[in-house]
């Protein structure tokens, strides 16, 4: 049966402005476009461990069997929800299975009609689609521009509640907020603060911590959401918060309550995940892979290209969807798995090509990607 009339006219738009998405197998290319910052995914210690503790407590099996709500509550969850309060410094914390479930579940529960939502208007699709299920109006203020939130804060300032959201390491320039400030202005106009640290765990703080625990703003902020698909290696997502958040969560976000729970394998490599980040100090090799980048960028004279970062995340400036693509290519079939990003995933004219770094990145692999850039960018 033919798609609808209008599906298929979008699916055409899409093919004739060159931003038509398509699933491509996997490669053994150069890794500098996977969130695996740390080399979690494929680490054989994580692997092994979780397997064994799985046997440890006899948890042979392949399934939640249902929501947690009904029967898929295993022992693990309150392991790990446990250890996730104490190593994050949080009252609690509430496993969800995704960020974007995380994210979905907290905006369309939380705020409430009659609140307002402020967000920074490169947010994650996560966040947007939360916030479009709420029944609270929102507003978008300026990137990181913290005089264009206070003035939002100021015009707002007699709803029921405010929350404002950020993220601590945007996905798509990887740039951050001057948390500090955001946190003090947010706290003097008595709002909520909710920051999304899915690209800042494992990449900053004291042993991968995040950006909100190095800046010590764990009781600055009224929610944080951290995803353990990107350095952790694995799936799923948690809420940290208060124990009364945590209890209203459970009783009102339905992408909880709704949803078979996260088999016993996910949480156990969760927990094995961070034992691993904990004692390998992989995030030490990191950030020295992300100064030699930021050095050798600054070398080939690129600088200007790319957008200020000192996350694991950057971003060079190539317009349009067809060049940024073709170039892209161009570096893929040097070795190297580059993603072109394209409009309308960012703004139609910011479309780039995005650097993920890792722990297991060497020099060498950095420099040659850098010079493959630019020698296709002159084109």
């Amino acid at each position: 049966m033919n798609l609808p009339k209008k599906l298929q006219e979008k699916l055409q738009k899409r093919t004739d402005n060159q931003s038509i998405r398509k699933l491509s197998d996997q490669n053994h290319l150069t890794d500098f476009s996977s969130n695996d910052y740390l080399g979690l995914s494929s680490d054989v210690n994580v692997f092994h461990r979780s397997h064994d503790y799985l046997i440890e407590l006899d948890l042979q099996q392949n399934g939640a069997t249902g929501s947690r709500l009904i029967s898929g509550n295993h022992q693990l969850y309150n392991q790990v929800e446990a250890f996730l309060s104490d190593f994050h410094k949080s009252e609690s914390a509430l496993v969800f299975n995704s960020g974007y479930d995380a994210n979905i579940g907290f905006f369309s529960s939380v705020p409430q009609r009659g609140d307002v939502i402020l967000y920074d208007e490169l947010s994650h699709a996560s966040i947007r689609d939360g916030i479009t299920m709420s029944n609270a109006k929102s507003y978008k203020f300026k990137h990181n521009d913290l005089s264009n939130l206070e003035e939002l804060l100021n015009r707002y300032k007699d709803a029921d509640a405010i929350y404002v959201v950020t993220e601590s390491v945007f996905s798509m320039d990887g740039d951050s907020p001057d948390l500090v400030r955001m946190a003090a202005l947010v706290n003097q106009y008595q709002a909520r603060c909710i920051i999304d640290e899915a690209h800042a765990l494992g990449v900053f703080g004291d042993l991968g911590s995040g950006l909100i625990q190095s800046l010590n703003l764990e009781t600055k902020v009224f929610a944080r959401v951290i995803t353990f698909g990107k350095a952790l290696g694995c799936h799923g997502a948690a809420v940290l918060g208060s124990r009364d958040l945590r209890e209203y969560l459970i009783n009102f976000a339905r992408s909880f309550i709704y949803t078979t729970g996260l088999p016993p394998h996910s949480l156990a490599t969760i927990l094995m995940s961070y034992q691993e980040m904990i004692h390998s100090k992989k995030e030490d090799a990191l950030q020295t892979n992300v100064e030699f980048f930021k050095k050798e960028v600054s070398r080939i004279e690129m600088t200007d290209f790319f957008i200020s970062s000192n996350s694991a995340i950057h971003s060079c400036i190539i317009p349009g969807n067809k060049k940024v693509k073709t170039i892209a290519k161009n570096i893929q079939n040097s070795g190297f798995d580059v993603k072109a990003i394209l409009s309308p995933t960012v703004p139609e004219g910011q479309e780039r090509i995005r650097f993920c770094l890792h722990a297991y990145n060497s020099f060498q692999e950095i420099t040659s990607v850098l010079e493959t850039l630019r020698i296709f960018a002159a084109i």
